[in-house]
């Protein structure tokens, strides 16, 4: 090969009649023939690869001179083939140019030969190089960016990537300029990207101006040289080698090499060493060191070590990709082995697939219960695990069977949590999370203290009863803190499907145990309290009587052989301890009922809903909306209006809406008040410091002045651009005035937010409408003192209890015209009470006043407020007799009285229900003197102290006695007072 190159001339054509690789046999260069032939180059391939590209003639004029005459004088003989270049041949030559726009390169120098496609941000400067294209001249001088002092050139930071070169202006970016750079022909501009052609070295001599960068330049030539040197032959034959043998390992590199031969024309010694340092990997200072070489031995030099480092580099890429390609074909060969190890194991029968994995998981989580759990559930996981073993993977029986086994070994079979015994500090739990509730709380003390005893709990169904809001089912997570017991909830309101309750058979796709067994597992313990909430909603589908499922969950006669269908092995629920729910006791079906232990909530009166909206509500809601306490006063009037007119009935969930409603509002005034003195204080100030500082007057009204927080920061950072843009004479002193004024503006500023206190917010009854709006609720009493044939009744409604009015009035009289007319939305049960009291009114009139003929020559019309609402029920039936013997005689009953109790045919008074609801009913309403059955004066004396205070109550068995009671008979009869 080195005589192959010894024997030819390298320039002895002309490369401008020359635009392609030519083929072998013809004369063309010896080093070009070898690249061809040793690296397979084809002429289609076209590659531009990273920034770096080729033209398609090189007329770089870093040979000898007589090589770049040749060039210039081939450009003027064929003009033809000129134009068909890359490089239009201009007037003047590129020699010519000696002033040039300065580009900035960031990364990597350009080469003479090559192409690169660069951003310009700049517009003056963009704008700069289309004029000069438009001119004919296109051409600029294209120069390295020296790195930042003090930095790495090897290290490259995010902020490097990032920052633009064209932030860099005038003489900043003249000092940033590596000397020697290139004169790059503007080949093409499209936006803001500009390609650029290298043509040859130039070096700067001096700045001419700053904006944009142009500069004097001086351009170089390459030093002379012998061609036929054998030092320099060796040394780029060595480049040749070097090349060869990374071309073996990179196709980029045969990419690189084919486009350029393809248009570079002859290949010189200098050409080719800028070849190999533009297609290296080498970093931007070992690129501009080649460049700035003029002596081409030693850049040839430079070169070698520079394609013998890319070398070292393709062996290592090398090396990764063989250990990478080890690895994967490792993994591979691995598998199959494992793939022929099963099939070994499957052919001998130890093993089946991944079976002994999952039985093993499943006697490893069964071990440590093995010793609590029931015989017959052991007796059922082995026979289970065993079936395992004998099933095929692909099987649908497999998966049953897998997940039956991970259903009864990840139940807590004998794994019970330590209850806590304690009476007092359950006493204490339960105070703090409920007020009042006296009923519930002993029941609950006796269930434990009878445990203490014991020294174990058998688990108990009770169900809470009461209307809606009354704290039902918070109850029930009470006692699971107070006893130590895990705690679980399902609702059971709208259930339809039996199975929800006791689990689907196994063969179902999708099978589930119920919701108990769904439970066990959820927390993991043996005896957990749960809750069943809404059970007096259970309802009936074509999936069975969820009701009736019940009855084997809730009997504590059968819970300790529970059985579900899926698991189908017997459950001891016998130390759960169950808490029903219900609205309407009524509701729940009478065998149900049956196996549980009754609870009744009645519901809370005023003053117990004012404790609760004191010491829990209130106090939860100012946290929940960020609001400290002494920001705001709720006074207990405006409490007191809001649970009588807006929340009256039983429970406080209505209650605790309002109360939320009314701090929300209160958090929305708080702030407003807050953003409007800050926006009355802060722009007044920032107006005043810019008219100190006499560069500008803010408008009122500017967005920026309404910042908080950073006004003045921000103000600084106006004034001091401002300043940037238009700098004052004595800019240093001005800025440590204003600097030492804007410290004393901000002290100021602090002290008078200091002292600016927020205003305190005062809910009172007075202007508690502005906050809820207007009233929900009205005076139930729509009577001072009820006039004849209008008598007050107690009736039971789901929010509580509400006093009844009854209004009797006559129609027409006439003989034989006796007759009643009934309206009012009544039931059955209520008319029939109707129809009775008519038939009691008559006889008692006769017995009174035997001469008084009024029921049977008078039509009268009984009517019961609120006409739209359902009624029903028999407790009215004294207060309809009443009503008409009120008619009758022509005379008002008792002031400020109000009576319940069912009345039969011969005036016997028979007990009703909601004695405590019809109570609070009562005081609501002012009554002072109540009425009722002498069968609930046991109920009556179970209420608490508050709830009799004030009332005199008289109880009655014959309505004779309600009669003297009612028409101002002095005679009492069983009162209390």
């Amino acid at each position: 090969m080195l005589k192959l190159i010894s024997s030819s001339c390298i320039h002895r054509l002309n490369p401008a009649a020359v635009p392609v690789l030519r083929p072998a046999s013809d004369s063309a260069s010896p080093l070009l023939r070898v690249l061809n032939s040793l690296g397979g180059l084809s002429r289609s391939n076209r590659y531009l690869g990273g920034r770096l590209f080729f033209c398609s003639e090189s007329e770089s004029g870093d040979g000898p001179d007589h090589v770049v005459d040749a060039e210039a004088k081939a450009a003027e003989e064929t003009p033809s083939k000129a134009a068909s270049s890359a490089i239009v041949s201009t007037y003047p030559r590129p020699e010519d140019y000696l002033t040039v726009l300065a580009l900035p390169l960031q990364h990597r120098p350009l080469f003479p030969g090559f192409y690169m496609p660069i951003f310009v941000k700049d517009p003056k400067l963009l704008a700069a190089l289309q004029e000069s294209r438009d001119r004919q001249a296109p051409y600029a001088g294209a120069f390295l960016l020296k790195d930042e002092p003090d930095s790495d050139p090897n290290v490259v930071s995010s902020s490097d990537t990032e920052k633009s070169v064209y932030d860099l202006k005038g003489k900043e970016l003249f000092n940033r300029l590596h000397e020697v750079g290139t004169l790059a022909q503007i080949s093409s501009i499209h936006g803001d990207q500009v390609i650029l052609i290298g043509h040859r070295r130039l070096r700067i001599t001096e700045m001419v101006s700053e904006d944009p960068l142009t500069v004097k330049v001086d351009h170089l030539k390459d030093k002379a040289y012998n061609k036929d040197d054998d030092i320099i032959k060796a040394t780029s034959f060595e480049v040749i080698s070097t090349l060869r043998d990374v071309l073996k390992t990179s196709s980029l590199w045969r990419d690189h090499v084919a486009t350029y031969s393809k248009h570079i024309g002859d290949f010189t010694y200098p050409r080719l060493a800028d070849f190999g340092a533009a297609i290296s990997g080498a970093n931007k200072l070992q690129c501009q060191q080649v460049l700035e070489e003029l002596d081409v031995y030693k850049r040839l030099k430079l070169t070698l070590e520079l394609v013998k480092k890319e070398m070292e580099i393709s062996k290592i890429q090398e090396t990764i990709a063989k250990a990478i390609e080890e690895k994967i074909s490792g993994e591979q060969r691995r598998y199959l082995l494992n793939e022929q190890l099963k099939a070994i194991k499957k052919e001998l029968g130890l093993e089946t697939d991944d079976k002994t994995a999952l039985t093993g998981k499943f006697r490893e989580r069964i071990e440590p219960k093995r010793e609590k759990c029931p015989p017959h559930v052991l007796q059922v996981i082995d026979e289970e695990l065993t079936k395992l073993q004998l099933l095929e993977a692909s099987s649908s029986e497999f998966s049953v069977t897998r997940n039956y086994l991970d259903w009864l070994t990840a139940l807590p079979w004998g794994e019970y949590s330590d209850e806590n015994f304690h009476v007092t500090r359950a006493q204490k739990i339960l105070d703090e999370d409920h007020y009042g509730l006296t009923d519930v709380k002993e029941r609950i003390l006796e269930f434990i203290a009878v445990g203490k005893l014991r020294g174990t709990s058998q688990g108990k169904i009770i169900c809470l009863s009461g209307p809606p809001g009354v704290g039902k089912t918070s109850i029930g997570r009470s006692i699971a803190r107070a006893l130590n017991r895990k705690f679980f909830r399902f609702s059971v309101g709208g259930l339809a499907d039996v199975a929800e309750i006791k689990g689907h058979r196994r063969t179902y796709i999708g099978a589930m145990p119920g919701k108990m067994v769904q439970c066990l597992k959820n927390v993991g313990t043996a005896n957990p309290l749960v809750l069943i909430d809404e059970i007096d909603k259970l309802g009936k589908g074509h999936a069975g009587d969820p009701a009736s499922a019940l009855l084997e969950l809730l009997d504590p006669e059968q819970n300790a052989n529970f059985l579900d269908h899926y698991l189908d092995v017997p459950i001891d629920l016998s130390k759960v301890l169950f808490v029903c729910t219900a609205n309407v006791v009524e509701m729940i079906p009478n065998p149900l009922l049956d196996r549980m232990e009754v609870v009744t909530i009645a519901g809370y009166i005023a003053d117990e809903k004012m404790h609760i909206a004191r010491d829990y509500l209130e106090k939860t809601t100012r946290e929940a909306c960020g609001i400290k306490p002494e920001q705001v006063e709720v006074t207990d009037a405006a409490l007191l209006a809001l649970i009588e007119n807006y929340c009256r009935e039983s429970g406080v969930r209505n209650l605790q809406k309002h109360i939320e409603k009314i701090y929300r509002k209160i958090a929305l005034q708080l702030v407003r008040q807050v953003e409007t003195n800050d926006d009355a204080i802060e722009p007044k100030k920032a107006e005043e410091f810019f008219d100190e500082m006499g560069t500008t007057t803010i408008q009122k009204g500017n967005p920026v002045l309404i910042e908080s927080g950073n006004s003045e920061h921000t103000n600084e950072n106006a004034k001091l651009d401002e300043m940037e843009t238009n700098p004052p004479a004595d800019q240093s002193l001005r800025v440590d005035n204003k600097s030492t004024d804007m410290e004393v503006t901000k002290e100021e500023e602090d002290k008078e937010t200091e002292s600016k206190t927020v205003e305190k917010v005062l809910i009172d009854k007075s202007n508690l409408d502005d906050f809820v709006g207007k009233p929900v609720f009205h005076a139930e009493r729509i009577y001072d003192q009820t006039p004849a044939g209008v008598v007050m009744g107690l009736a039971w409604t789901a929010m509580g209890g509400s006093t009844l009015y009854i209004e009797t009035k006559f129609v027409e009289e006439g003989d034989g015209k006796g007759a009643l007319h009934i309206t009012g939305q009544l039931g059955d049960v209520m008319k029939e009470s109707a129809q009775l009291a008519h038939t009691i009114a008559r006889d008692i009139l006769r017995e009174k006043e035997p001469e008084n003929t009024f029921f049977a020559n008078t039509k009268i019309h009984l009517h019961v407020p609120a006409g739209a609402t359902p009624k029903d029920g028999p407790s009215a039936g004294c207060t309809m007799t009443t009503s008409m013997l009120s008619l009758a005689l022509k005379k008002p009953v008792k002031k400020d009285l109000a009576m319940t109790g069912e009345v039969t045919l011969t005036g016997k008074i028979l007990p009703i229900g909601g004695v405590k609801e019809k109570t609070i009913a009562a005081r609501r309403s002012e009554v002072k003197t109540i009425i009722f059955p002498s069968a609930n004066k046991r109920d009556f004396d179970e209420l608490a102290p508050n709830v009799k205070e004030g009332l005199e109550v008289h109880f009655v068995d014959d309505y004779m006695q309600i009669f003297d009671l009612a028409f101002g008979d002095e005679k009492s009869h069983n009162a209390e007072k």
